[in-house]
């Protein structure tokens, strides 16, 4: 199974590690993470400059115009917070 990611491009299901949303995790520690993997240059922006979500791969880190929210309904049931241990 693929997810779907915006601007042509898809990527294999079994390897997002994480899908996150941009606005509401800007915190200092995100943006420490975003920028230390963009000095490795795994990061791949697929945006256009106007990213709302980020994708934690095996391998790369995509910057998406998709929701994070949108994203997790293509990927189908992610389990998000408590709801991983039934709660």
């Amino acid at each position: 199974m693929f997810l779907h990611l915006g601007a042509d491009t898809a990527i294999p299901l079994r390897n997002v590690i994480a899908i996150f949303d941009l606005k509401i995790s800007g915190s200092a520690a995100t943006e420490q993470y975003i920028k230390k993997v963009k000095s490795m240059n795994k990061v791949i922006d697929i945006s256009d400059n106007s990213a709302k979500s980020f994708i934690i791969t095996d391998q790369t880190v995509y910057l998406s115009a998709i929701s994070s929210q949108t994203l997790k309904k293509r990927a189908g049931h992610i389990p998000v917070g408590d709801e991983e241990y039934g709660g």
